[in-house]
């Protein structure tokens, strides 16, 4: 059970500034800003985002929630999140550097009411995918949501199809869900899961 290594993306990190032009590509700015129109509240009072990378989006979810715990595979990655975020002055983002087909993060008492999961569930094997998905179900609270947004072309470092990744966390029990975008480069969903007695 795995996914790509930790040194794999710190190459990346180290070589590039910014190696997927998160912060200056069009297609990156305009996806994030889609993802944010999607959740279905204004504000969330504590959101995971597991794969973080330098934290562009992490910024933003930070606005909008009371409290963040951000992950991500790369140390170099978190160390350039952590300095945006001091930069930002946000202080009430958990930063982690963690490999999550391998452990977990020590949940909070309360769960998670948002979790996002944004160009990361294709890196992980069949396997890790399962045990990733296994463990986000279980920090997500009654009435919390879920988002996927990933890649759909093709690409060397992918183990999962973006459509294989989004039915499977489509599939987990009791996920409602209540938005959807699909374009030839990306595909976009948003599930939440059902309050005790709300209606199937």
């Amino acid at each position: 059970m795995g996914s790509l290594a930790a040194d794999h993306f710190d190459r990346l990190y180290r070589a590039h500034a910014d190696p997927w032009r998160v912060a200056s590509d069009w297609y990156e700015r305009r996806k994030r800003g889609l993802l944010l129109a999607s959740l279905g509240r204004e504000r969330y009072r504590h959101a995971f985002e597991p794969g973080c990378g330098e934290g562009q989006l992490t910024c933003c979810l930070a606005r909008r929630c009371d409290r963040v715990c951000a992950v991500d595979i790369s140390t170099a990655a978190v160390e350039r999140c952590r300095d945006r975020l001091a930069a930002e002055g946000m202080s009430h983002v958990d930063l982690l550097a963690l490999d999550l087909s391998a452990e977990w993060l020590p949940m909070p008492p309360a769960g998670f009411d948002l979790v996002v999961v944004s160009e990361l569930a294709y890196y992980l094997d069949a396997a890790a995918l399962a045990r990733f998905l296994h463990e986000a179900d279980a920090s997500l609270v009654p009435g919390g949501e879920i988002v996927a947004c990933h890649w759909l072309p093709d690409f060397d470092d992918r183990m999962q199809s973006t459509d294989a990744v989004h039915d499977a966390i489509g599939s987990i029990g009791d996920l409602v869900p209540i938005a959807r975008h699909h374009e030839t480069q990306f595909r976009l969903d948003v599930w939440r899961r059902r309050s005790p007695g709300s209606k199937p």
